[in-house]
């Protein structure tokens, strides 16, 4: 079957909340076919850099011959943001201007029958962003306890079905298929009542576990700040209410001096806000993308800028980075200004680069 194109999701929206600019640097964490990459590359012309990440290979490739023109301005990491600062080190890519963070699957992901991803095509259970990873749907359906599968299928697809949905997949065992899977849910909830597939949040409570999604977002965020420069843009794009309460409740809580629980009367946290919130109320797709993209309509943009450094030297080691790129417009010359800069300011040890 012919994989269907994917579609950038808030395209404008995004570009706009990275506060893009010529020279800039920027991380995409979830390159996909890389739609919002190009357009970034696009618009941080002349001098810009970007850094696609992607745990899935196939996206890698898709993405690598779409963005092959901006050549050595574009590097591309098939491994999981989950070791963002280590991706980061590696390909000595910090600090960084923006990070972007799109958490939906892709068209193509979705249209391929044997990734196991949509239950509109029989498959297997795989579900794997990466072939590397050990654990598969199959293996979570098949080896998991009813008690197990329950709370799983609870706590991730916020089933309210979720014991019965559980008990008859035990029943049923051994499901080696997406078809079947979605059947044993139907059955279980008593038939199809409304539009929406009674086997949906089963589906996403199954590959949300696979890939172990909620808890590498948490960390990914945390490393995310560590990243970016002064008044770098962290931008995250979420399709349903689990990832977007993290990325709300982070960045609340990035955007407070204290974060001590009501009624004490005096702060003993000593937590310092990294974070300044640039929409106060999240950003949705208009009626017109949604019409183009129905894929789009439950996708959340939330975007946070980053506050200076508490140390002066390293604060204006930044805003001399980021002046001297904008002002040339033609990327950072990083190794000799960093050294320069080093030496003048004695910030031997900053971002943790060897001098």
């Amino acid at each position: 079957m012919p994989v269907p194109a994917h579609l950038p999701v808030l395209l404008e929206e995004t570009v706009r909340a990275l506060a893009v600019r010529p020279g800039g640097r920027y991380l995409d964490c979830t390159l996909g076919d890389g739609g919002h990459a190009r357009a970034i590359l696009e618009r941080s012309s002349p001098g810009g850099e970007l850094l696609g990440i992607d745990a899935d290979p196939q996206a890698i490739a898709a993405a690598e011959g779409r963005l092959r023109e901006y050549g050595g301005k574009v590097r591309l990491a098939n491994e999981n943001f989950a070791d963002l600062e280590a991706i980061c080190m590696k390909y000595d890519f910090r600090p960084v201007h923006g990070v972007l963070f799109d958490l939906g699957l892709s068209s193509r992901q979705l249209g391929d029958q044997g990734r196991g991803f949509s239950f509109q095509n029989d498959g297997p259970l795989d579900m794997r962003f990466s072939p590397d990873q050990e654990t598969s749907a199959a293996d979570i359906i098949n080896q998991s306890s009813e008690a197990e599968l329950a709370e799983m299928i609870r706590s991730y697809g916020e089933e309210p079905h979720s014991r019965q949905i559980a008990r008859r997949i035990v029943k049923e065992r051994p499901v080696a298929t997406t078809l079947e899977l979605a059947k044993i849910v139907e059955q279980a909830v008593g038939g199809r009542k409304g539009k929406i597939h009674p086997a949906t949040k089963t589906f996403q409570a199954l590959r949300i576990a696979v890939n172990q999604e909620l808890g590498n977002l948490k960390s990914a965020l945390e490393q995310a700040v560590k990243l970016l420069g002064f008044g770098g843009r962290l931008v995250v794009i979420s399709y349903h209410s689990l990832e977007d309460r993290i990325v709300k409740q982070f960045m609340s809580r990035e955007s407070k001096d204290c974060i001590c629980p009501p009624g004490i009367p005096r702060c003993v946290c000593g937590h310092s806000a990294s974070l300044s919130l640039v929409n106060k109320r999240v950003v949705t797709p208009s009626p017109e993308e949604v019409a183009a993209n129905p894929r789009s309509r439950s996708a959340k943009l939330r975007a946070a800028e980053r506050l200076t450094f508490a140390d002066s030297g390293a604060e204006a080691v930044e805003r001399l980075c980021f002046s001297i790129a904008e002002k040339r417009a033609n990327g950072w010359r990083r190794p000799v200004l960093l050294q320069r800069l080093r030496t003048a300011f004695g910030a031997s040890q900053l971002w943790n680069i060897p001098a």
